[in-house]
C-alpha cells in the first residue's frame, strides 16, 4: 500500500510518515520546507520539495497513484491568517480542493483531513461535541470549515473516501511551528533558558491538549476504518495555562514564575473536545498523559536532534507506566 503526505517534513506529518513506514507502507512526502524541516524527513520515504497549490502536483499524483493521502500541510498561523486572510484561504482551501481534485482523478481510496477546535468559536457546552454549534471567529477556522463543508460535497457527489479529524490541541516532539498547541513548546523552551515565560491573560482559559503519538494513532485507525466524518480527537480534558505552566516548571525544576500579558482578544477562553465518538467508531483512544506527553517532550528538546523518531521509540508503553 502507498500513502502520500503532505506535509511530511512538518510537525504532525512527520510522524505520520515514521508511523506508516513502521508499519510498511510505501510512502511519499510532499513538503515545500516553509514550515517543515529536512531533518525531520525519513530518509525511507519519496520526497517532492513542492508547494500543494503549484501545478506539478498533478504529476506527482499521476505518478505516484497513492492509496491513501493524509493531508497535513497548512498555512496554521493564526496571526497570519487575520493580517492576511487571502493568504490563508488560498494555502488552505484553495490547496486543499486541489488535493480533492488530484484524489478523484487519480482514485485515492481515503483522505484523512485535520480539522480544528477552533471552528466551534467559544463553546456553550463541554466536552464539545462534534454536533456543536459552529461559530469560527478567525480566518483560519473559516478555511478549516469551508474544507469539511467542501469533503461533504466531494464525498456524496463524488464518492470520495475522506476522514475529518477535528484535532484538539496537539504538541509533542518536533513541534517548532505556530500551530494550536505551540503554548507547550513556548513554554519548555522558556524555562529551558531559565527565561521568564509570557501567559496572556489570567491564565486560567482551558485547552485540549493532546500527544502527537496519539493524534497518529487515530489518523492511521480512520484510514483503515469506514467511519462518520467529522471526529473529534482529544483527550476530553481540560487543562489550564496555569496548571501548564506548573507542570512544565515541576518536570525541569524551575522556580522561575510566569509574566501575565493582556489576553489575546482572537482567543477562546474555554476550548475541549468530547473525543466519545472517536472511541466508539475508531476502537481508539488517548494512551499519553499530559504529564507523561510533557516528559516525552522535553526530552526531545534536550536530545536535539538525536531525537528523530522519540514518539515510536516510545510506543506508548515508556509514556504509560
Amino acid at each position: 500500500m502507498k500513502a502520500l503526505v503532505t506535509g511530511g517534513a512538518g510537525f504532525i506529518g512527520s510522524h505520520i510518515v515514521d508511523r506508516l513506514i513502521n508499519e510498511g507502507y510505501d510512502v511519499v512526502v510532499i513538503d515545500d520546507l516553509t514550515s517543515g524541516r529536512k531533518e525531520n524527513l525519513n530518509a525511507r520515504a519519496k520526497f517532492y520539495k513542492a508547494d500543494i497549490r503549484e501545478q506539478k502536483i498533478d504529476k506527482i499524483f499521476w505518478k505516484e497513484k497513492p492509496d491513501f493521502v493524509f493531508h497535513e500541510a497548512a498555512q496554521i498561523d493564526v496571526g497570519t491568517s487575520i493580517e492576511n486572510p487571502s493568504f490563508d484561504a488560498d494555502v488552505n482551501l484553495i490547496g486543499t480542493l486541489k488535493l480533492f481534485e488530484n484524489c478523484i482523478q487519480n482514485g485515492v481510496k481515503k483522505i484523512i483531513i485535520p480539522s480544528s477546535a477552533a471552528i466551534y468559536g467559544e463553546p456553550t457546552q463541554f466536552p464539545i461535541p462534534e454536533n456543536a454549534r459552529k461559530f469560527p471567529t478567525i480566518p483560519y477556522a473559516f478555511g478549516k470549515l469551508a474544507v469539511e463543508q467542501y469533503a461533504d460535497f466531494y464525498s456524496r457527489v463524488y464518492n470520495m473516501g475522506v476522514s475529518i479529524l477535528r484535532y484538539s490541541n496537539v504538541y509533542g516532539p518536533r513541534q517548532s511551528s505556530p500551530g494550536e498547541g505551540v503554548v507547550v513548546e513556548k513554554l519548555i523552551k522558556k524555562y529551558l533558558k531559565s527565561e521568564e515565560p509570557v501567559i496572556y491573560g489570567d491564565g486560567n482559559q482551558t485547552r485540549d491538549f493532546i500527544f502527537v503519538g496519539d493524534v497518529v494513532e487515530a489518523s492511521l485507525l480512520a484510514a483503515k476504518k469506514t467511519t462518520p466524518s467529522p471526529l473529534n480527537v482529544s483527550t476530553s480534558k481540560e487543562t489550564t495555562i496555569n496548571d501548564l505552566a506548573e507542570k512544565v516548571a515541576k518536570i525541569l525544576s524551575k522556580k522561575t514564575k510566569p509574566r501575565h500579558a493582556p489576553a489575546r482578544l482572537h482567543e477562546v477562553y474555554r476550548s475541549c473536545l468530547d473525543n466519545r465518538l472517536a472511541k466508539k467508531v475508531l476502537g481508539w483512544e488517548p494512551k499519553v498523559s499530559l504529564s507523561d506527553g510533557l516528559k516525552i517532550t522535553i526530552d526531545s528538546f534536550l536530545m536535539g536532534k538525536k531525537n528523530k523518531d522519540l514518539v515510536n521509540q516510545h510506543k506508548f508503553t515508556k509514556a504509560v507506566r
